[in-house]
Parts: structure tokens; C-alpha cells; sequence
């Protein structure tokens, strides 16, 4: 789900659009659109509905922009609850994939279509669940970023290029309720109703600042993208755990998360829902000796927890009585044989790293300035420390060039930096500052190149 969505009911009232000027106001307000320009269509439920809304669907013409609302935060899977889409020659549709699991009629009718969507890489593992994969992407949130954009939520960039406000409200709502409000449905399908304007928009100004062709490669990345690979040890994310210096407890940890993260599987309820981080770390301190013990903590004594508190019990005992050949280390061991320390560490461990990152971030720096980009829409941060803690040998511009696509860079960003980079891996400045060394971080090797933004730490991971 994107930061902002909606839907609603198909009709031929004209759009509720709200610009009256606040009291006070030196400038007039954005237009404010509370309603999709035909109404709210009620969502689509049953095979004739969707085979109906398939034949529309192909008979409209030009791109189709499409969203999809899950319900993070409340359910530990992942899978679209809403999909949204709307096409010139026909207009809006809502689907339900809970009646109606495979969508493929929906993918076939929109096989040659360029699909316009929203921070694409949020929503495409789960349109694809359910049958559907763009063969062409636009993606909205990528665009703007290329442009500049410190901010890219949807709401934020129809009102910055389109001069029009969208109603908000539900972006945190549980869309796996049934039935779905009117007010929700009606969010969800504001979701689409101006991503093909948007995206006329963002055309134009990528073609004038020429940068339409970086937009092309980066809209390719996403779709060619691998799947996340699992993340290793993922019960070390708990909130607070950086608080244990005890193998022991880490042990119980991590038994107790993954007790939990199976209950929250079997139920379908997300894992902080299902026992909050704050739950485990308290159990670890406490160490009760029985079950009783447990009870009396504060938050094992509420009646959503009280029925279970055997269960989670039995996981804490589990972890306690663990052999101590299999007690997990204090430190999480990196599985990449290129992993780095923490850039922190970097002038100790090698001083010549650290100048060459320093001067690496430098040129990154200067560039996204000159390109009127920022830094890290440039080149990855993960990029540029890979690039600077191993350099390549001997330090040539072709050999710079081949590392950079070796770590994920796109051929263009390739073709601005490499010359750069390979005279800052030769001649890096004398010392780097402190600024240009972060003093404090995850280590390198635990931050993926690119990507969504991570999940919360009582979430599951995919």
C-alpha cells in the first residue's frame, strides 16, 4: 500500500473539488478533490464482474494506472486486499482479490499497457500473487526523485505538479476488513484518479531536464529486480535488543521471536500485534522459572495474553536451556565474503578506505548537486562503500566502470561517475573529515543497495 490510496462508486457526478481560500491565506490553496471525477465504483466481486471489467480495461487506450492497499501492520502476509486501476476509454475499477485470487484476466487484457504506479517496488510482489506483472513500468515516486524531490508521497506530488489535494485519511487502515467502507473505497480510488495526469507531467519535465532516459533504466531496475533475498538472523531486529550482552538471552530471543512469528503465520496477524517486541525483551529480563512467574509480568497478565502465556513459556525454557555450542554470538557474522566493518571502524581498521570513501562521497556529492539530485538517488550509499573499502586494481576508468555495474549501478549512472571515481580512488584527500566518516551506524554489509525501505522491527519481512 502507498502512503496515500482510495476508492469508490462509478457515477456521472462531476468531481467535488473544494478551493475556497482559508482565512488568512496569502496564496490560494491547492483544489481540494474529495470524490474520483465518475464517482465510486463498488468494488468488483465475482468472475462475470471481473471478465466485464477485463474487456473495459483492454477497449480503454494509453497507460493504466494501478495501486494496490495492503493491510501492514495487521496482517503478517503481505498479499493486496484492494487493487485499484483506471484507464482512459473506461475509467475506474476497484477489484476485491479475496472473492477473486487470480487476476490474470486483468493482466492479459492489460499485457501492452505501460503500467503507472506509485512507489512500484511496494506493490508488485503483491500484484503479483494474485497474476499480475507489468511488462512496462512508470513509477510515479522514482520519477519525482529523479527530479529532485526530497518529498514523494503521492498526496505531496499531485499537489506540487498538479496543483490539486487529494482527501486523505485511511492510508493506515486494516483494508482486510469486509465489508470496506464507503470512505475508504473512496480514498483507495483517489489512489488512481490522477496518476495518469501525473504521469504526463512528470514525462515532461524528466524530457526537459534530461533525464528521461536515467527514468527509463531506473524503471527497468525495479522491474528486473530479483526478489529480496531473506534476511539472515531476523529475530535480531527486535526493538531493545541492543540492550542484551548475554548469549543466553539472545538465545531466548531469538526463541521467542520465532515462536511468535510461527503463531503470527498460523493466524495471519502481524507479529506485533501478535506480541509486541516490548513483550519479549521484558520476558528475557525477567527470566521467570515457571509459568506462573511469567503471569505476573505486567504485560503477560492482560487477558490477550494471559491464555497463552504457557506457550510462550515453553519458547522462553526452549531458549534458556539451549546447548552452549549453539548459543548465538554477541555479533550478528556476516555470510558475504565482501563483508566490511562499520564505517565508523573504517580509520582504524584501514585509513586508506576511509580516504578513498571520503573522496568518493565527495564526488557523489558534487555530482547530485550539479544534476540537481540528491546524493543518494545518485549512486547507493552501499555502492559507493563496496566501490571504496575493496578498489579495484589497477584503478582505470574501465575497471571502475565494470565494479560499478558488478554492485547494481544502472548504465547511467555509470556514465557520469566513473571517470570521477576513478580519480577520487587515486588520489584521495590526506585525511577525511569526521563529518565524511559517520560516527555511528549499522555496518555496511547489513544495508541493501537498493530498494524499498525495510520493514518495521516487529514485522515480518516479506
Amino acid at each position: 500500500m502507498t502512503a496515500d490510496g482510495t476508492d469508490s462508486e462509478r457515477g456521472d457526478s462531476p468531481p467535488d473539488l473544494d478551493g475556497s481560500p482559508e482565512p488568512g491565506s496569502a496564496e490560494p490553496p491547492a483544489l481540494l478533490l474529495r470524490t474520483p471525477r465518475e464517482g465510486t465504483p463498488r468494488p468488483v466481486t465475482t468472475p462475470a464482474e471481473l471478465a466485464e471489467a477485463a474487456a473495459g480495461l483492454a477497449a480503454g487506450h494509453g497507460p493504466v494506472a494501478i495501486d494496490a492497499e495492503r493491510a501492514s501492520g495487521y496482517r503478517y502476509s503481505q498479499r493486496a486486499y484492494l487493487v485499484q486501476l483506471r484507464r482512459a476509454g473506461y475509467g475506474t475499477v476497484l477489484i476485491d482479490p479475496i472473492p477473486l485470487p487470480d487476476l490474470s484476466p486483468i493482466d492479459q487484457a492489460l499485457a501492452d499497457a505501460e503500467w503507472i504506479l506509485h512507489a512500484a517496488s511496494q506493490d508488485l510482489p503483491c500484484l503479483a500473487e494474485v497474476g499480475m506483472r507489468p511488462r512496462r513500468l512508470f513509477d510515479t515516486e522514482l520519477a519525482g526523485r529523479l527530479l529532485g524531490s526530497e518529498r514523494v508521497a503521492l498526496g505531496t506530488m499531485v499537489e506540487q505538479y498538479l496543483g490539486i489535494s487529494l482527501e486523505k485519511g485511511h492510508s493506515a487502515a486494516d483494508w482486510s476488513t469486509r465489508p470496506l467502507p464507503p470512505d475508504w473505497l473512496n480514498y483507495a480510488a483517489l489512489d488512481v484518479e490522477l496518476l495518469i495526469e501525473l504521469r504526463e507531467v512528470l514525462v515532461a519535465e524528466l524530457e526537459r531536464t534530461g533525464k528521461l532516459g536515467w527514468a527509463e533504466q531506473e524503471f527497468a531496475a525495479v522491474l528486473n529486480a530479483d526478489p529480496a533475498a531473506p534476511r539472515s538472523d531476523p529475530w535480531r531486529r527486535t526493538s531493545g535488543i541492543h540492550n542484551l550482552r548475554n548469549r543466553r538471552q539472545l538465545a531466548m530471543v531469538r526463541s521467542l521471536w520465532q515462536a511468535r512469528d510461527r503463531l503470527a503465520a498460523e493466524r495471519d496477524v502481524a507479529p506485533g500485534r501478535t506480541l509486541p517486541d516490548a513483550a519479549i525483551l521484558a520476558a528475557v529480563k525477567a527470566n521467570p522459572k515457571d509459568v506462573a512467574d511469567l503471569g505476573k509480568v505486567t504485560i503477560f497478565n492482560g487477558p490477550r495474553q494471559r491464555r497463552l502465556v504457557g506457550y510462550w513459556f515453553s519458547a522462553l525454557a526452549e531458549g534458556r536451556d539451549t546447548p552452549e555450542d549453539q548459543l548465538p554470538p554477541l555479533a550478528q557474522v556476516s555470510a558475504d565474503p565482501d563483508a566490511m566493518p562499520s564505517p565508523a571502524r573504517w580509520r582504524e581498521k584501514d585509513p586508506a578506505a576511509a580516504r578513498r570513501l571520503a573522496a568518493c562521497k565527495q564526488v557523489v556529492t558534487d555530482l547530485a548537486a550539479e544534476h540537481q539530485l540528491l546524493s543518494q538517488n545518485l549512486l547507493a550509499g552501499d555502492v559507493i562503500r563496496r566501490l571504496a573499502w575493496r578498489s579495484v586494481s589497477p584503478v582505470t576508468e574501465e575497471n571502475v566502470r565494470a565494479r560499478l555495474v558488478e554492485l547494481g549501478a544502472r548504465p547511467w549512472q555509470v556514465e557520469l561517475l566513473a571517470d570521477r571515481l576513478r580519480a577520487a580512488l587515486l588520489a584521495p584527500p590526506s585525511a577525511p573529515a569526521a563529518s565524511e566518516v559517520p560516527a555511528s551506524g549499522p555496518a555496511a554489509s547489513e544495508i541493501p543497495a537498493s530498494g524499498p525501505p525495510e520493514p518495521a522491527a516487529d514485522e515480518p519481512a516479506g
